[in-house]
């Protein structure tokens, strides 16, 4: 690992993994750990499907398709894009704000 990536550590369903990222995308890795998590709760919760790793293939499925629809309906305004960029911009304030408050604990 060099200067410019770090290791973050995410928690998806109660697993914890530690990622290394480039610096200026930990912000992205969080947020997109954060969907990830959300979509496979959804999963598991509807008892569907059994196993982490199926859990975990028809969550990149759903999003796969998610991506696949914004795409053709031309991505800027879609419903699933604005949808993404609302809820992706609410988790970066949250962890930003977090951030700032643990750093205003170590002062």
């Amino acid at each position: 690992m060099n200067d410019r990536t770090s290791r973050v550590s995410i928690r998806i369903l109660e697993k914890e993994y530690q990622v290394a990222c480039p610096i200026e995308e930990r912000t992205d890795l969080l947020d997109a750990a954060e969907y990830l998590n959300g979509k496979m709760r959804e999963i598991r919760e509807a008892g569907a499907v059994m196993g982490l790793d199926r859990i975990a293939v028809m969550a990149a499925l759903n999003m796969a398709n998610e991506l696949l629809k914004a795409k053709k309906t031309g991505g800027v305004g879609s419903d699933v894009e604005t949808e993404l960029v609302d809820r992706m911009r609410l988790l970066r304030e949250r962890v930003e704000s977090a951030i700032t408050r643990g750093k205003q604990m170590e002062i």
